[in-house]
């Protein structure tokens, strides 16, 4: 995977919402701020 350089648009990535819907990162480009979190659980 490639590394995203600082003040550059993210690369266009789908994932699924918790009603299973597709959502993409680009429905939401000049609508509102994203925020990604991929929580790593450690035991």
């Amino acid at each position: 995977m490639s590394q995203v350089k600082l003040n550059t648009q993210a690369p266009e990535i789908s994932l699924q919402d918790f009603k299973s819907k597709a959502v993409r990162l680009s429905d939401y480009y000049g609508k509102k701020n994203v925020v990604l979190v991929f929580n790593r659980t450690f035991t």
